[in-house]
């Protein structure tokens, strides 16, 4: 039985604050219940949603503008990685795998963008993911972007929705200077 989309867990606010930037065809990794990847095919984009599950998708994997990928992004035996400069869009929430992260930045086309949201250092308080592994450690995703990205906004704190935790996020694009000139920047960054 397919999810009723009208239950899901809402997109993150994160992304949706910055989904306006986005223009093209979306990598959604880790996307588990689709989240996002309903979110931007509602907005017309064509999405990329890979995962180790495709279950949580549902109705979304026989969608025309869905190209669903099942695999272990972790996997030593043959990792998938994303082509170069293929995605306008890539969103990454709730998840972190740090050898991916180089590959993720080098999938961005000129003016794409980098939408990414996760469990940072000092989330052991609040429950889990609470392993070292998995949280960022404070500027860790401005350091992956540095020099190659130009930030639009980051942040790394205490939320307290959809539950408390501590996050860190970030919204970058690739960006000649003369278009990161352009963009709107947020105070919080």
């Amino acid at each position: 039985m397919s999810p009723d989309p009208h239950t899901q867990t809402p997109p993150s606010l994160w992304v949706t604050r910055f989904s306006g930037l986005v223009s093209a065809r979306v990598l959604d990794v880790a996307c588990g219940s689709g989240r996002h990847t309903r979110y931007f095919v509602g907005r017309g984009a064509d999405v990329t949603a890979i995962d180790r599950d495709l279950s949580g998708l549902g109705d979304l994997r026989d969608h025309p503008r869905v190209h669903a990928i099942q695999t272990d992004l972790e996997s030593d035996a043959a990792p998938w990685r994303p082509e170069p400069s293929a995605y306008g869009g890539i969103i990454v929430t709730n998840y972190l795998y740090r050898p991916l992260l180089p590959a993720l930045v080098a999938a961005l086309q000129p003016g794409g963008v980098l939408i990414y949201e996760t469990f940072g250092a000092g989330n052991q308080a609040f429950g889990k993911p609470s392993n070292p592994d998995f949280l960022l450690q404070p500027g860790e995703l401005l350091d992956a972007v540095r020099g190659t990205l130009t930030v639009v906004a980051y942040e790394h704190g205490k939320v307290t929705q959809p539950r408390p935790a501590i996050v860190q996020r970030i919204c970058a694009v690739q960006a000649s200077p003369s278009l990161a000139s352009s963009l709107p920047l947020d105070s919080s960054a």
